[in-house]
């Protein structure tokens, strides 16, 4: 069948359902006409038929048919590609850490949501045609941050490349490091987390839980790179699982929430004085490895909020907190 594509699950994606993901990526097509694609066996999980609530896992491959809305009596207006303003075409591309011919590299500030959702008005997903560069393909999200996190994020420019990446990611022949300023020092000051996390759903919406018996297995190195008496500590972490708000719950398991994080620790996420009250955690570098064996290493400088946080205790970020430590194991 002609037009035919074969579409690789995100890193990001792992366990939504199927039928969330067309509506991720094909809002338009009715959920009817999605349920009959999958009687016919026209859409397939590496190529084996499948259901409309099947769990999705990161690097499979979906294949999606040519897909059309439904017959009206008066023909549909085309869509057009909503254009992105050129002021903030030129705000994204000076976010360019690095640029080849199969990625990109940004350093995302905090506060802009990757994907859009339920009262998202703005996401980097909505304008991602500005980091085209001219080129045929429009760049794709391979993984994501939360939207309160800052820091380094990687676009395929490709469906092929971003296919590798995505497997790359799931294999974890990435590794990434992040900053984190916690309130409190954590004993002792370097480790390993493993400590299984859940979702539940609450009156303030999703919430990321401790859960030994039903939830999902969860890796955290850290080291203590620095800290200021009591009061706070500069952390080095390295996530060797990718679950949603595993920083934040594991920092909150030592008994040091991130500075800046109410939704998990509350008032003991905040220090009194002259400290933003923003999130404090940052995607420092990531290593990615490459087709020839070798890797490229990228860093991110910290955003505003967290450099004066950093100024203010005397942390040097260009000390060694800067460096992949060796793993524990």
């Amino acid at each position: 069948m002609s037009g035919v594509e074969q579409r690789s699950v995100a890193e990001d994606e792992a366990d939504l359902r199927l039928d969330r993901w067309f509506r991720r990526h094909f809002p338009d097509l009715p959920h009817g006409q999605l349920e009959k694609l999958l009687r016919t066996g026209k859409v397939r999980i590496d190529g084996k038929r499948a259901k409309a609530n099947a769990r999705l896992n990161a690097g499979q491959t979906i294949r999606v048919p040519p897909v059309t809305p439904p017959a009206s009596a008066e023909p549909a207006t085309p869509k057009k590609t909503p254009q992105v303003a050129a002021r903030d075409s030129a705000w994204l591309q000076s976010l360019v850490l690095h640029r080849d011919a199969d990625m990109i590299v940004i350093n995302k500030p905090a506060g802009l949501a990757v994907q859009g959702g339920t009262g998202v008005t703005r996401s980097l997903d909505g304008m991602l045609d500005a980091l085209r560069f001219g080129g045929a393909e429009r760049p794709r999200l391979v993984h994501r941050l939360d939207r309160d996190t800052s820091g380094v994020l990687v676009l395929a420019r490709s469906a092929r490349v971003a296919a590798r990446l995505s497997e790359a990611f799931r294999t974890k022949a990435v590794r990434k490091l992040y900053w984190a300023l916690v309130v409190g020092v954590p004993r002792p000051h370097r480790g390993r987390i493993d400590l299984p996390l859940a979702k539940v759903a609450g009156l303030e919406g999703e919430r990321v839980v401790e859960d030994d018996e039903g939830g999902k297995r969860a890796i955290t190195e850290y080291a203590v790179v620095d800290h200021a008496g009591k009061k706070a500590a500069w952390l080095a972490l390295e996530p060797l699982t990718g679950r949603t708000h595993q920083l934040r719950v594991h920092c909150l398991s030592l008994g040091t929430p991130i500075l800046g994080d109410g939704k998990y620790g509350g008032p003991q996420a905040f220090l009194s004085g002259a400290f933003s009250r923003d999130l404090h955690l940052h995607a420092r570098a990531i290593v990615l490895p490459l087709p020839d064996g070798t890797a490229l290493t990228v860093r991110a400088d910290l955003p505003d909020h967290m450099r004066q946080s950093w100024e203010f205790f005397g942390f040097d970020a260009a000390g060694e907190g800067d460096t992949f430590a060796e793993r524990t194991g």
